[in-house]
């Protein structure tokens, strides 16, 4: 078994020519990215690198990480609200918990209804198949 692996390199060959040609004919702006490629291709990876480093030391980085976090709510400063938003929210925890394992119990009922349901059907056709013919009406429900 033989893995061959073509990759277009960025520069102008015949190859991102054609494909830059075909991209601005099918789509104006796949063929402005093609050209981009060609152009700027071989710098990619240290540019998404440089941004990714700019954005790790961003002020703003935290702030969009601590607006994005779904568990973890700020303190307002009002002691009762807080206390009483913390006992609601274990609360409705906990009752997704109970409905999450009552979903289960249900699925496993439904698992088994249809494996009892395969089996009558086996054994139906097993008896009938015994007496000699299977008769297509029969099996169907």
């Amino acid at each position: 078994m033989t893995t061959s692996s073509c990759s277009i390199r960025p520069g102008w060959s015949p190859v991102t020519i054609g494909l830059m040609v075909l991209g601005f004919v099918a789509f104006w702006p796949l063929g402005l990215a093609m050209l981009a490629y060609i152009l700027w291709g071989d710098r990619f990876h240290t540019m998404a690198r440089d941004a990714r480093d700019q954005w790790r030391a961003s002020p703003l980085k935290g702030a969009m990480d601590s607006m994005n976090t779904s568990t973890s709510y700020g303190r307002t400063g009002n002691v009762a609200f807080d206390d009483y938003r913390e006992k609601e929210l274990k609360r409705l925890e906990e009752e997704r918990a109970r409905l999450d394992k009552m979903r289960n119990e249900f699925d496993s009922f439904l698992q088994e209804l249809r494996r009892a349901k395969d089996q009558e059907e086996f054994d139906r056709f097993m008896a009938n198949r015994n007496r000699g013919s299977v008769d297509p009406s029969a099996s169907a429900s």
